[in-house]
C-alpha cells in the first residue's frame, strides 16, 4: 500500500480493483462501483458519498435479533434506514440530533456510533449488499 499511496503522490495512473472501500477512498481520485458486472455508479470518491449517503450515519446496536423490531421505533429520525444483521444504520446529516431523538423516546440501544458517511455506505445503498456478503 505504501508503494501504491507513493507512485499516486508521483502523478503515476493506476488500476485497481479493490473491496476495501477504505483503500478506495484513499487512493482513488475517481472510480466505478460496480454490482453484477454491471457499473452502478462513477466519480470520485467524495462525489459519490454526496450523491448515494448523508453526511454522518448513527450505528445502533440492540439485543440479538431487535434489530429489525427497533428500526419501525427509529426510521421516521432519519433519512433512511437500513437493519443489518448486528446493526441499524440511520442516514442523517445531523447525527447527535438523531442520538437525541432515539434517547427522547426512551430507547436504549447496547451501543451508538456517530460517523461520517463512507464508500461502504454508498456499495450498500448501489448494491443492497454489505461488503461481507
Amino acid at each position: 500500500m505504501d508503494r501504491l499511496y507513493r507512485l499516486k503522490a508521483e502523478g503515476v495512473t493506476l488500476v485497481l480493483t479493490t473491496h476495501y472501500m477504505d483503500e478506495a477512498e484513499q487512493l482513488c481520485d475517481r472510480l466505478v462501483v460496480m454490482d453484477g458486472g454491471r457499473i452502478a455508479a462513477e466519480g470520485s470518491p467524495r462525489q459519490l458519498i454526496d450523491r448515494y449517503c448523508t453526511r454522518e450515519v448513527v450505528e445502533l446496536r440492540f439485543g440479538p435479533g431487535d434489530s429489525e423490531r427497533m428500526a419501525g421505533k427509529v426510521s421516521d429520525i432519519a433519512a433512511r434506514t437500513e437493519v443489518l444483521p448486528d446493526r441499524l444504520l440511520l442516514y442523517t446529516d445531523e447525527g447527535d440530533e438523531a442520538v437525541a431523538a432515539i434517547e427522547a423516546r426512551g430507547l436504549e440501544p447496547i451501543s451508538v456510533l456517530v460517523r461520517r458517511g463512507t464508500l461502504e455506505d454508498v456499495f450498500l445503498r448501489l448494491t443492497g449488499r454489505h461488503l461481507v456478503d
